[in-house]
């Protein structure tokens, strides 16, 4: 599988005396400890070589395409503390490299391959080569630009991946609908989470879970998942795993006690509602700027529909209302990083406009590229103060009542999609109609 990866990177390539050189990731120990944490590969070298192991390096030889593998010659005392040391016959036998060297004949492996150029990933890369040839033009900017382009195109084998990290996520996200109840806390949640996704094999997080009860529900990166849920509140889970290093990334909204409330139903109406016009919406050659637009003209029209925001449609996009309570993009791309690359190729600049311009990805979809759908309206009262004392923005919005949603919070929905050559396929499978959530909470 990673031949292919490799094959795409050289394919972007036309040199004749140059080389490609990136260095694996290290272990990470917490301060001045021997603790070990978990070890997760970087994902540009897990990507060209599906090597799961600290301390390696490779070279590819743009002139012959042929890939040098450098492992590293671990003793004794290194079985003693992690177990078996592997032979290089077995490196070769688990890696397939056209060469495989051990790491101390990186400095005779460069001198012989003798490159007019090497390009690195970053300048910590770059600095490692220095040490060895002073002389040798370094390029910092061609290889991030050609692997993130290479990765933006998912092949066959990592669709099944990150098919297979849904499938798990799919039954994980279940397992915390059919446990949620007033009275729990909300890191009981994550730990019926992370049971399902370990039993079924799965081991890495790919990212920090959100397991978000009331107005914690309204913060986009709330990790501490401390809190007791009580009766009314809303739930919101934001968690994924990774399969082989490819992620998923689902999140869904509940009542916690089961059944929503009519003010709750409203809100989480304006969301699905969006989400479901932009799915089917989603296909090649259109714009993610686009959809994300839609989405918040759709959220806009439900909280005028609930009596929360006033004015038309377009007068609340115009000035950007819709941003009080939508201040994130609408998703983004999805593959060996949660956040993946590619979502501002070079010339590419962000929409600075309040909300919009944190879109995490401003490109026109292609097929094979893998993305998330979340669109979400929160109730922030460090947004929504101010904008209630602002004489501009406080002509849109119906005081009286958002002065009592202040501790509401938030809801969000998000599908994992694929695009593909006629429109889309969605990898999640987890329950979202309301009415199919309250059946399963009953």
């Amino acid at each position: 599988m990673h031949h292919l990866h490799r094959k795409k990177l050289f394919s972007l390539f036309d040199e004749e005396t140059a080389i490609v050189y990136v260095k694996g990731a290290e272990l990470m120990y917490r301060y001045d400890t021997d603790y070990e944490f978990a070890f997760r590969q970087e994902s540009n070298f897990w990507y060209l070589t599906g090597v799961d192991e600290a301390d390696f390096h490779l070279i590819l030889d743009l002139n012959t395409q042929e890939y040098h593998l450098f492992v590293p010659n671990r003793d004794a005392q290194y079985a003693v503390w992690h177990g078996i040391v592997k032979s290089k016959e077995q490196y070769q036998s688990e890696y397939d490299p056209d060469h495989l060297h051990y790491d101390s004949k990186l400095p005779q492996v460069l001198k012989e391959l003798d490159a007019e150029k090497i390009y690195c990933l970053d300048e910590e890369q770059a600095e490692f080569i220095e040490e060895f040839d002073r002389e040798v033009s370094i390029d910092l900017e061609a290889l991030p630009d050609a692997l993130t382009h290479c990765r933006v195109f998912k092949t066959d084998w990592e669709l099944d991946q990150l098919r297979e990290a849904a499938r798990v996520n799919n039954i994980a996200h279940r397992g915390v609908l059919e446990a949620l109840e007033p009275g729990k806390y909300e890191y009981e949640m994550k730990a019926v989470f992370d049971y399902h996704q370990i039993g079924n094999g799965l081991m890495q997080d790919a990212y920090n879970g959100i397991f978000a009860a009331g107005k914690n529900s309204a913060i986009l990166h709330y990790v501490e998942n401390s809190r007791k849920i009580k009766d009314g509140d809303l739930f919101l889970i934001d968690a994924g795993y990774e399969c082989n290093g490819y992620a998923s990334d689902f999140t869904r909204t509940y009542p916690a006690s089961g059944k929503f409330s009519a003010e709750q139903a409203e809100i989480y109406e304006a969301v699905l509602e969006a989400q479901k016009q932009v799915i089917e919406a989603a296909e090649p050659d259109v714009k993610m700027e686009d959809l994300h637009v839609l989405s918040a003209r759709v959220m806009m029209q439900g909280l005028k529909d609930a009596n929360i925001v006033t004015g038309s449609i377009d007068d609340l996009m115009e000035n950007d209302v819709f941003a009080l309570f939508f201040p994130h993009g609408l998703g983004h791309f999805l593959g060996l990083d949660t956040h993946d690359v590619g979502g501002y190729p070079k010339g590419v600049e962000r929409i600075e406009r309040p909300g919009i311009k944190y879109l995490r990805m401003r490109r026109t979809l292609q097929s094979s590229m893998v993305l998330t759908i979340e669109p979400g309206l929160y109730f922030v009262p460090a947004l929504l103060k101010p904008a209630l004392e602002d004489e501009e923005m406080s002509k849109f919005l119906n005081a009286s009542k958002l002065k009592n949603m202040m501790e509401f919070g938030g809801v969000r929905i998000e599908d994992n999609l694929i695009i593909t050559d006629d429109g889309f396929e969605n990898m999640t499978d987890v329950p979202k109609e309301r009415s199919e959530i309250e059946k399963e909470m009953a």
